[in-house]
This record gives structure tokens, C-alpha cells and sequence, in this order.
């Protein structure tokens, strides 16, 4: 096992988690970190311990110690800064979501395969312990065949949230609800039941000054069969966990939060609970009231399968799977049509494009 040099590019709230996920690993270490306003930059750096800082993030990537670029941006830049990470030979993990366009997705896919790199998205979600053991259920077989799935981000922000930056809630650097909140359980959705055929949808600013939507749902059809839902939404009062209702030909599941409310599974134990810390948290009213334990597990399985040569966790292929479906849902709102989707052939863990 070796260790592995990280630099983040960008010092905003979330690459507070990356640090402490990579401040937490035995066998990773954080070199540098950049960001446009260089008084940001050193700062974070004072808080990290001992690495160095930069205003020029083409410095970062020049630096020889370091393998794995945090790319923790505004979500708008995530294609091009990620671009040229992998264009200096450096294996990328980018926070949610991928990119801002399928076609931009797949790009970075396609050139992370060309040059032999690892390319991860964070999707923390699934390292919770009660949604993989989900996932596991849902592999063996134990639910059957999967009928109807239903995903959902009942969360609230504040209008404050919104105008605390200029890009927040803009169609191009932020994306609204679904592509922002709703991106994490459309992940999870996708993880469990597989890639989907077509889309019917519908979005709405109910609530706030904003460009983006603030309310999104989405009738879904699985390339298996199954019929699914989707809402995100950053208008409901005072803000709910996220779940995840999963309903098969053999038992259900229904997933609150990161807690089973719901276990029919015959001949199968529910999962013991687990709770990390006093109180689980969700993310519902407040982006940053989540627990920091899900980053860490996603970095030490990203460090492992970079060790033993395998494809990362949450791989590029299957962060540009639930872009796909979000770019979709806005296609259909625009058309008010139903929309086939076009990547179908990608399967889980694929790290290559179409």
C-alpha cells in the first residue's frame, strides 16, 4: 500500500470534508490546495497543517506530489477544471455533480479512459452503512425482481442560501434542486435499479428568487421494466430526510435518511442500526449538517481499488448516468414530451462513454 499526495482545487465549505477525509486516511496526505482568491487559499491552508497554497490552480497540477485532485468548485466549472486535471496526468475525484451536461460528462470519461486514469464523482450516499446494506440486498436477489422505486429530496434552503453567492441558483454554475440535492438519491436510485429507458418530467421555482428550479419531479422507466419517481425540492418546510422506497416482486425496503424505516424482506434480519456520532444528520434544512464519516469511506475505497488497479467507486460512467437523467427531466419539461434517454448501454461501474 502507498501513499497517495491530494491537492484540492477550491477552498469552499465542502472541501472541508476532502480535507478531513484525507486527514483521516493512514496512507493519504494533502500537498496543496487552490483557489482564485489567494487570502482563501492560504487560510485553508493555515487550517490544513502543513501544505502549500496557490491562486493559479495550474500550479497545483504541476506539482510532482501529487497523484489525486479534489475538485470541489462551483459546479458549473466541474468539466473544464476536471479537464485539465486529467490532461496534467493526475487521477480526479469531483464533487457532485460530474459535470453540468451529459455530453460534458462523458467527455471527462472518455479521456480519464484514454489516459489510463481514475475519474470518481462523490456520491458519499452510498457509503452509508444501512444503504449498502440495502445494496447487497438488492443484489442477492433478496427483493426479486425491482417493480417501483421512488426517490425523493424534500429538503429546504433559505432564500439567504441562494443569495449568499452570485452563482447560486443559476442554470449554468449551479443547477437547481435536482442537479444540486436531488442528484444524490437519483444516484442512489440508479445504483439500485439500473440505468433508465425514458423520462416524463416536470420542474417549478415555487419559492425562491433564483434562475434554476427549486422543485423538480419525474416519472422514470427502467431499461428492466420498473416503473420509478423522482422529486427534489428546496421548498419544503422545514426540510425532510431524503428517501429512497425500493418495491420488489419477493419484499420492500424503504430507506430514510441513512435509517431502514421499512424492512419486508422474508427469510432476511433487518440490519442492525448504526449510528455515527449523537445524532445522524441529513443535510435536509442545512448542506452542511451531514456527517463527515461518508466522505472518508469513499476516499479509503477510492485509495484501495487505485492500489489494486480496479476501477474507482462511484466511477465517471455512472456520475454521467444520473446527469444524463437530470438533463433529461429538463428536456422533458421544455417539450412537454417523454424523453428517451440515450446512453442506455452504459452498465454500473463502466468507466468508459458511449
Amino acid at each position: 500500500m502507498r501513499d497517495w499526495g491530494f491537492g484540492i482545487i477550491g477552498c469552499g465549505s465542502i472541501a472541508g470534508f476532502h480535507r478531513a477525509a484525507i486527514h483521516s486516511l493512514d496512507n493519504a496526505r494533502l500537498v496543496g490546495v487552490a483557489s482564485r482568491s489567494g487570502a482563501r487559499a492560504k487560510a485553508f491552508a493555515l487550517e490544513s497543517g502543513h501544505c502549500e497554497c496557490w491562486s493559479d490552480y495550474q500550479q497545483l497540477l504541476e506539482h510532482p506530489g501529487i497523484d489525486i485532485v479534489c475538485v470541489t468548485t462551483e459546479s458549473g466549472s466541474h468539466f473544464q477544471v476536471g479537464q485539465q486535471v486529467l490532461l496534467a496526468g493526475k487521477h480526479a475525484i469531483i464533487e457532485k455533480p460530474l459535470a453540468m451536461k451529459a455530453e460534458e460528462a462523458r467527455r471527462l470519461t472518455g479521456l480519464a479512459a484514454d489516459r489510463g486514469l481514475s475519474l470518481s464523482v462523490v456520491s458519499q450516499r452510498r457509503f452509508e452503512p444501512q444503504v449498502a446494506a440495502v445494496k447487497r440486498t438488492v443484489d442477492a436477489g433478496k427483493l426479486g425482481r425491482l417493480l417501483y422505486i421512488e426517490a425523493g429530496t424534500p429538503y429546504y434552503r433559505t432564500q439567504q442560501y441562494y443569495d449568499q453567492s452570485e452563482w447560486r441558483g443559476t442554470l449554468d454554475m449551479d443547477g437547481g434542486v435536482l442537479m444540486n440535492q436531488g442528484i444524490h438519491q437519483i444516484d442512489l436510485m440508479l445504483w439500485m435499479a439500473g440505468p433508465v429507458s425514458s423520462v416524463y418530467g416536470q420542474v417549478a421555482t415555487l419559492s425562491h428568487r433564483m434562475e434554476a428550479e427549486d422543485t423538480g419531479t419525474a416519472i422514470v422507466r427502467f431499461v428492466n421494466g420498473a416503473i420509478g419517481t423522482v422529486m427534489a425540492s428546496t421548498s419544503m418546510k422545514p426540510g425532510f430526510p431524503p428517501y429512497l422506497h425500493l418495491f420488489g416482486e419477493k419484499g420492500s425496503v424503504k430507506l430514510r435518511g441513512s435509517s431502514i424505516v421499512q424492512w419486508s424482506v422474508e427469510g432476511e434480519p433487518s440490519p442492525s442500526p448504526v449510528f455515527e456520532g449523537s445524532l445522524e444528520t441529513d443535510g435536509s434544512s442545512n448542506p452542511l449538517d451531514i456527517s463527515p464519516m461518508h466522505h472518508k469511506r469513499q476516499f479509503e475505497a477510492l485509495l484501495q481499488a487505485l492500489d489494486q488497479g480496479n476501477d474507482p467507486p462511484v466511477s465517471g460512467g455512472e456520475g454521467a448516468l444520473a446527469v444524463e437523467l437530470i438533463e433529461a427531466i429538463y428536456a422533458s419539461y421544455a417539450s412537454g414530451k417523454e424523453i428517451a434517454l440515450l446512453s442506455t448501454s452504459y452498465t454500473r461501474g463502466d468507466t468508459h462513454a458511449d
